[in-house]
Parts: C-alpha cells; sequence; structure tokens
C-alpha cells in the first residue's frame, strides 16, 4: 500500500463502500478503513424492503455482497479504529489503534452508533441479556419472551422479525403512539405474538448471577417487575465521529455542503454521520458518490 493514499475512506457501510467503488474507478490510490464488519449498521438490520431495485434482502447479506465487490475491485481495506485525524502541511496524518496513514484526503462514513439507556449495569449486561441488534442475537432467544424497547421503525421491524423466532414480545412505548411508519404499525399489530405497552418505561435492570434476571418497568405511574429472557434497545442512534480538530459539528453531526465537502478542504464526509433530514441506506450510497466525485474534482484542480 502506497503512501501518502490519494484519499482514506473512515468507514465501510453503504456510504462509505459506495465512495471507494467509485474513487477506484477514477483510478485514485484509496485505502478503506473499517473498526468493526463491512456493511456498519445494516449488517444490524433484519430485512430490507425500500431499496429500489432489491424487492427485500436481510442486511447481513448486503453487507457481504459489499464487501465482496470492494474485495474483487482489489480495493485496499483493513481494520482500523481511527484515535485521530491531525492536518500537516498538505497531507493528513490518520492515527488508529494500530498506526499512523497519511493521505492527502478522506471521506468520512463513520455513521452512528446505538442509543443506550444510561442505566446501571446496561452495559455490564450487553449479551447477557441486553442487546442492540435483533439480527444478530435473535436466534439466542429462541421459544423465549422477549421485550424490546422504542417505537419509531427500527423498534417494529425488529420487533416483526424477532416474532417468527421468540414466543412472545412485547413493545415497550414511551408515549401513547408509535412514531413508526403507517405499513409497520399496522402490520405490527396484526401479529398476534407481538404486544404494545403504551406510557411505559424500563427504569431499572436487575441481573443475577452476570444474566439479566428481570426489568423494572414504569406505567403510568405504578412500577412492576417483570421476568424477562431478554432486552433489545431500539431508541434511536447517536454519531460515532473521530477525533478531528476544527470540524464544523451540529448536535454532534458533520456539517458539509451539497458536495458533500466539510468545511476542511479535501475532508469530506457522507451517509450517517452528517447533519441531514434522512437517513436511509439510498441517500447514504448517493451522499457517498457525490463525496467521491467532491475528492476526484479536487484533485483534477
Amino acid at each position: 500500500m502506497n503512501q501518502p493514499f490519494d484519499c482514506v475512506v473512515i468507514g465501510a457501510g453503504i456510504a462509505g463502500c459506495t465512495a471507494a467503488i467509485y474513487l477506484k474507478r477514477w483510478n485514485l490510490n484509496i485505502l478503506v478503513l473499517e473498526k468493526n464488519m463491512p456493511g456498519g449498521t445494516i449488517n444490524k438490520t433484519s430485512i430490507i424492503e425500500n431499496y429500489p431495485g432489491i424487492k427485500n434482502i436481510d442486511g447481513t447479506t448486503l453487507a457481504l455482497n459489499l464487501y465482496d465487490q470492494i474485495q474483487s475491485l482489489n480495493i485496499n481495506y483493513k481494520y482500523g479504529n481511527v484515535i485521530k485525524i491531525e492536518k500537516q502541511n498538505d497531507e493528513f496524518q490518520i492515527e488508529t489503534d494500530l498506526e499512523k496513514l497519511k493521505t492527502k484526503s478522506i471521506i468520512i462514513a463513520t455513521g452512528r452508533k446505538p442509543k443506550t439507556l444510561n442505566l446501571e449495569n446496561e452495559e455490564k449486561l450487553i449479551g447477557r441479556g441486553i442487546s442492540y441488534c435483533a439480527t444478530c442475537d435473535g436466534p439466542l432467544y429462541k421459544d423465549k419472551e422477549v421485550y424490546i424497547v422504542g417505537g419509531g421503525n427500527s423498534a417494529l421491524e425488529e420487533s416483526i422479525y424477532l416474532s417468527n423466532i421468540c414466543k412472545k414480545v412485547t413493545i415497550v412505548n414511551r408515549s401513547s403512539i408509535l412514531k413508526a411508519d403507517n405499513y409497520l404499525v399496522e402490520k405490527v399489530k396484526k401479529i398476534s405474538n407481538i404486544d404494545i405497552m403504551y406510557n411505559a418505561k424500563v427504569q431499572n435492570l436487575i441481573e443475577e448471577n452476570n444474566k439479566l434476571k428481570s426489568i423494572t418497568i414504569n406505567k403510568e405511574q405504578e412500577s412492576q417487575n417483570i421476568d424477562c429472557d431478554g432486552l433489545f434497545i431500539f431508541i434511536g442512534f447517536k454519531p460515532d465521529i473521530p477525533n478531528i480538530e476544527g470540524i464544523n459539528l451540529d448536535n454532534g453531526y458533520i456539517v458539509v455542503d451539497t458536495k458533500m465537502q466539510t468545511n476542511i478542504r479535501n475532508i469530506c464526509a457522507c451517509g450517517d454521520i452528517i447533519k441531514k433530514d434522512l437517513y436511509q441506506i439510498i441517500t447514504a450510497a448517493g451522499e457517498g458518490a457525490q463525496a467521491a466525485n467532491t475528492i476526484k474534482n479536487n484533485f483534477n484542480k
């Protein structure tokens, strides 16, 4: 891998992979860095039904397809958890947990990570009864009773997925309505082994032998302890941004213009890490292509 790279793409989700594919087609010397599995957040999506040309596909399969395409194009790809990015003259130095890399430009496509309930024992019980990924952990709860926290699209999509595995699924929704697309709401209401608790909130996690045993739910100012085999949390996301001095942020999200350019020349951003109105794989793909085009044009100036 010859350094400095023309461009390092940080993140191998749909936005980052799209950017890398376009940059490779333009014969730039590029590297894709990813700290988790290729595909990013889509690995945690049980079913995708709104991507044009694909009637439905599970997130894991789409992620594998992306990685296969990256490999078939001989795009440099490696693990790297980015710690810090610094400007050095006309180049950038990227410090990861393993090494330091030099590049002429950067595309940040690090996406978002799940929000937590911020309850005592929550982090300790991840993988021991608490999960943020139904696709990853659902099979562990076959024929068991599980609870889902959330009332948006992700919560309902994952409740549908889990209803095919688990004996019973209960959605714990803090408001009096579900804030998901109507077709999902109607679909959930027709599934016999899905129940919905409105105006309810999980306020305590009770462990036994280092595993989740039960949860305390407050509903209409009354609290009750309920035995719980598994608790899945889908209450939104927060940006997962590396340390970059001087970059403009809005509530933690990177601010870009219509060309995906940040306030720092030769650093673009795309996908779920940027401030925008619609967080979907279709928009992320388009943003990845636009970011790549901006980097290419900068080289041609």
